[in-house]
């Protein structure tokens, strides 16, 4: 005899960290054994959750995403990063400035709005690729920018997917270092400050080709780029470039351990990762 499929669920809801997740398919010998240390479960689990809540409403006053934001705009204004502030709606035409068309997987996983004239932003790349060409003619060099905001992408179901989630997008155009080692150094600047592990893995995207990714206890949590690209051209970019995004509901999720990204994510439900009906 193994937990109902609510008692499953129930563990799930309050299982911050997974820590029961490998006793799910436990076997019982009656009803009462299960029930009773489902019981137990619950209890365990509902006291942690409630401790989360104590500690947010009587010690930390801002989830983990606020503070992570504010940590990072420190960090950043400390290397002479400017922060800008872009829209969240796009027009169609800067989605396909970037390369991508209808047959593109991320098309599909777009918001459309209007008509599907515009868009909510899937990234925060055109807008920024938008400000720095207008920089680059007015400011003198480098320019170093970044935006930390809301993107939208129909992303597939998952412990590490949100629909709504948290980007920090930052780029150095015209590096005085060569652009790759430049972003190498800005990822161990950010990390180290944040006194978080991490690993650099070389991969394929689908907007930048060859991109370096940034990894925490093995999951995905930044990708970075270098230019020129085969994209500048068409927002009149001409000098070389670096830049990285990085997911902070998932960088949070990993440095955490959560079993969930949408514990750390816009919610009504959860809040800094606690379940609120406990």
């Amino acid at each position: 005899m193994k937990f109902t499929v609510g008692q499953q669920q129930r563990i799930r809801e309050l299982d911050i960290h997974n820590e029961y997740i490998g006793q799910l398919e436990e076997d019982f010998a009656d009803h009462e054994a299960r029930d009773s240390k489902y019981k137990e479960i619950e209890n365990r689990l509902a006291q942690k959750n409630k401790q989360r809540l104590e500690e947010l409403t009587s010690k930390d006053f801002q989830p983990q995403l606020r503070r992570l934001t504010r940590d990072l705009s420190a960090i950043l204004a400390e290397i002479e990063f400017t922060e800008v502030i872009t829209p969240l709606k796009l027009a169609r035409g800067k989605i396909e400035r970037m390369g991508l068309t209808e047959e593109h997987p991320l098309w599909k996983q777009i918001y459309w709005l209007e008509g599907r004239e515009y868009c909510l932003r899937p990234m925060h790349a055109p807008n920024l690729y938008d400000i720095l060409s207008r920089l680059e003619k007015a400011i003198s060099l480098p320019v170093k920018i970044f935006e930390v905001g809301t993107c939208f992408r129909k992303e597939s179901s998952g412990r590490e997917h949100l629909s709504e989630f948290t980007m920090l997008n930052l780029v150095e155009l015209a590096p005085e270092e060569e652009p790759l080692q430049r972003l190498k150094n800005i990822v161990a600047v950010i990390m180290e400050e944040l006194a978080i592990d991490y690993e650099i893995t070389v991969e394929e995207s689908e907007v930048y080709g060859e991109t370096i990714d940034v990894l925490v206890e093995g999951i995905e949590v930044g990708s970075g780029a270098v230019g020129p690209h085969e994209l500048d051209q068409a927002w009149d970019i001409s000098h070389s470039w670096a830049g990285i995004g990085i997911g902070l509901e998932r960088l949070i999720m990993a440095k955490e351990g959560f079993g969930s990204i949408s514990r750390i994510g816009r919610s009504l439900i959860y809040q800094d990762g606690a379940r609120l009906n406990i």
